[in-house]
């Protein structure tokens, strides 16, 4: 089994500058802008972001209820209720994930938002894109492009702390399926 590969905090922090000065560069005057962090790892990237750029209608968006693997992955006790800074009727909507992989995050939370209302556009930035999508689905900002192979994880810390932020490709875990019932 490989070894981890880790993106260090000076990276991770280049490409937080990037983002926020594309977003900066495409939104600067643009009304009724919204960016929403997608739970779990998109919150703490949404505010570092805003925070950057002086934006002060940050959210949180949950789909935990729109995932399709909701079935093998149930929903936790500890969840991050969807929090909208204002109405998104019309609105210019950023979503905010930490990794863009196969696209269906991205596909719940579209789905999340739209039970909400109808912005009038709605944007993705993700600090990593690593490939490999299985939907139509591209991020219109990317702080990091990966190559990382399908039994590779790619793991975002962004703790409160932001020298110990990190990127980490490591082997996936052997996801362990539940046992069957005895009969």
């Amino acid at each position: 089994m490989a070894p981890p590969k880790t993106i260090g905090f000076r990276e991770v922090h280049a490409a937080i500058e990037r983002l926020a000065a594309a977003i900066q560069a495409r939104h600067r005057g643009t009304k009724d802008f919204l960016v929403l962090g997608i739970a779990n790892g998109g919150i703490p990237l949404a505010r570092r972001l805003c925070a950057k750029m002086g934006i002060k209608r940050v959210g949180d968006l949950d789909i935990s209820f729109h995932r399709d693997d909701i079935g093998k992955h149930p929903i936790p006790k500890e969840f991050t209720p969807t929090l909208l800074p204002a109405d998104i009727d019309g609105a210019s909507v950023l979503l905010v994930d930490d990794v863009l992989f196969t696209g269906r995050t991205v596909k719940a939370a579209l789905d999340e938002l739209f039970d909400h209302g109808r912005p009038a556009t709605v944007e993705l930035a993700v600090l990593v894109d690593r490939g490999s999508r299985r939907l139509p689905v591209a991020a219109d900002f990317a702080g990091i492009i990966l190559s990382a192979a399908e039994n590779e994880d790619v793991v975002v810390t962004l703790p409160d702390d932001p020298a110990k932020d990190r990127i980490e490709i490591r082997p996936r875990a052997a996801r362990t399926q539940p046992a069957a019932p005895a009969r």
